[in-house]
């Protein structure tokens, strides 16, 4: 009977009792060309881990622009390009300081990157390393940024 139950809850009260995963916008920064790219990735503010950067999207600009805006800020990326459209998105729990959890969605944007600078924003706050794309999915924790810098070691 407790499956029937937990069936039940699964298909109709549970999804309707959920809230809906916040929006936001990811920077997946590369440079070089075939076996020679690599891929930027920063550690986050609270725990170290290595992830790319990101961030809420910012009013009057559009999505592959905040991308733009947070590789910046986060990473000293500057004279950069992004694709209009994203490659792929990823879900994390973002930990809030109350110690809430809450589910995001992260739209991820293509970023050449055409220049890197010492002095950016959050310099004081991150580290930040190129590695290549096989590397970059062994040191990232959600299981479907991985898959993207996966799909990079195909193209």
């Amino acid at each position: 009977m407790n499956s029937v139950l937990h069936a039940v809850w699964e298909f109709f009260p549970g999804p309707l009792l959920q809230r809906p995963k916040k929006l936001q916008i990811g920077a997946l920064c590369h440079r070089g060309e075939g076996d020679e790219r690599e891929y930027l990735l920063i550690t986050s503010r609270d725990t170290g881990r290595w992830i790319i950067p990101k961030g809420w999207p910012i009013r009057g600009l559009k999505s592959h622009e905040t991308a733009l805006r947070e590789a910046w800020e986060e990473a000293g990326v500057t004279g950069s390009k992004a694709a209009n459209e994203p490659i792929g998105t990823y879900s994390y729990n973002k930990r809030h300081d109350t110690g809430y959890a809450s589910p995001v969605e992260t739209l991820v944007y293509s970023v050449a990157v055409g220049g890197l600078l010492d002095e950016f924003p959050e310099a004081h706050e991150r580290r930040r390393i190129w590695v290549d794309a096989a590397t970059a999915a062994e040191l990232v924790n959600e299981e479907e940024l991985k898959q993207i810098f996966r799909r990079q070691i195909a193209n």
